[in-house]
């Protein structure tokens, strides 16, 4: 059997998505300056992205306006908010799914609300070709990493991003929190790290549904950041860990009319420490991660636990039963960026002398709406960066105020969100009186 020292997993520690579990304190704050929205500049796109033979929503489907670096995702109900500068409204819109055949509107085909756009899935065969090359699929994953340099941009980035973080206890919301944040991106070549700073952000946790127990997401956008594979590999494909995985090809399928390869991958049998397992799907020509979907192992609950959970109660053992990670890319003239990621992880949590546990979902998103060479990169400083250990803070003015993130894209809030603000806004009414 293999075991790794604790030192050797610290990488894990912090890509793994840290949660604080603590009886309440106070909720750390941000500096940042108030936002005068341009409400009359844009024009508002939303519907819903389907399958053209099911009518089963599409999640997280990409959307992008031609010729910009403008775009967005579905939620998982399929559903998509997209804002547009009324400047370049003769544009198109590009709808792409993996295994489906892209598509292209005219922005002057849909109207404001109610748009369904339905996508055809794909056939695909392997062609002989390349029957030969998908035989070793640990050499395409090395492939993958070691393309990075060709297939990723190479240049600083600053980027524009929708970042949103709930926690279920069960099937109820009881805390949301959702933020517009810059991210300062190094070239995928640099040893660098990203660097994130807040805009403009919004939160309410409803704490008597938390059993007198604050949840809160340490690390914030950080998190869903460090999913980014190609960007940061140590976390799951470091020199080290690359030993001590399988690898096998799963059914091929295409994006873009592309070719992608399928690798799933898991941990060796005689490997006791906890690592990952799921799919890579690797552009076939370039070798380019286009999406990476992928679970921690957390069967060893004691050892998950140590991972994921930075503080507990000392009544209460605290493990988790799931902790899922998704990554995905997007192409423009060449080049792969990161596009969107999500992460969910649900914990137990079995208290001492009482009858019934309680089971937490925690989930964050983020998406990249905009972007741009930065090529007078400055690294912020000091109050300007968020810090890696950040917790958003409680501020929940914003839920009243229906423009609150004016122009900017934000992924389109589920039904049960939508059903979590109206009761957070009542709530503030109330508590204004």
């Amino acid at each position: 059997m293999i075991r790794f020292t604790k030192n050797l997993f610290i990488k894990i520690v912090v890509f793994s998505c840290c949660f604080v579990l603590q009886y309440q304190v106070q909720a750390k704050t941000f500096n940042h300056e108030p936002i005068v929205q341009d409400t009359l500049s844009y024009q508002e796109y939303k519907g819903t992205v389907v399958d053209i033979e099911t009518d089963e929503p599409l999640v997280f489907a990409s959307l992008n306006v031609a010729n910009t670096n403008i775009s967005t995702v579905t939620n998982s109900e399929g559903q998509f908010v997209l804002k547009i500068p009324k400047s370049i409204d003769e544009q198109q819109i590009i709808v792409t799914f993996l295994g489906y055949q892209e598509r292209w509107i005219r922005l002057s085909e849909l109207n404001g609300e109610e748009n369904i756009i339905a996508l055809t899935m794909l056939v695909t065969e392997l062609p002989e070709v390349m029957v030969g090359e998908a035989d070793n699929p640990g050499m395409l994953v090395e492939k993958m990493l070691s393309n990075k340099a060709k297939n990723y941009i190479d240049y600083p980035t600053l980027m524009t991003a929708f970042y949103r973080e709930t926690i279920k206890k069960r099937r109820r919301n009881v805390s949301l929190a959702e933020a517009v944040i810059k991210i300062h991106k190094t070239p995928y070549t640099s040893n660098r790290d990203d660097i994130v700073s807040l805009y403009k952000a919004r939160k309410k946790t409803d704490y008597e549904r938390l059993d007198t127990l604050t949840l809160k997401l340490e690390g914030g956008p950080y998190n869903t950041l460090h999913v980014d594979l190609m960007k940061y590999p140590e976390y799951v494909f470091s020199d080290l860990f690359m030993n001590y995985y399988d690898f096998e090809m799963d059914k091929s399928t295409r994006i873009n009319e592309k070719l992608v390869y399928v690798v799933r991958f898991k941990q060796k049998p005689n490997v006791v420490t906890p690592l990952y397992y799921g799919r890579l799907y690797i552009d076939a020509e370039t070798y380019a991660l286009v999406t990476g979907v992928y679970n921690l192992n957390v069967e060893n609950r004691k050892v998950a636990s140590d991972l994921l959970v930075r503080k507990k109660p000392k009544n209460a053992k605290v493990y988790p039963t799931e902790a899922v990670y998704r990554v995905d890319y997007r192409q423009n003239n060449g080049k792969w960026y990161y596009g969107h990621s999500n992460v969910q992880l649900e914990f137990k949590i079995n208290w001492k002398r009482k009858l019934f546990n309680s089971v937490f979902t925690l989930q964050s998103e983020m998406a990249i709406t905009n972007w741009e060479s930065d090529k007078d990169y400055e690294r912020p400083k000091g109050k300007e960066r968020l810090k890696r250990t950040a917790i958003i803070p409680d501020e929940a003015e914003g839920f009243l105020d229906p423009d609150f993130w004016g122009k900017y894209n934000v992924i389109e809030p589920e039904k049960s969100i939508e059903s979590a603000i109206k009761k957070i806004s009542r709530q503030i009414e109330r508590d204004k009186k």
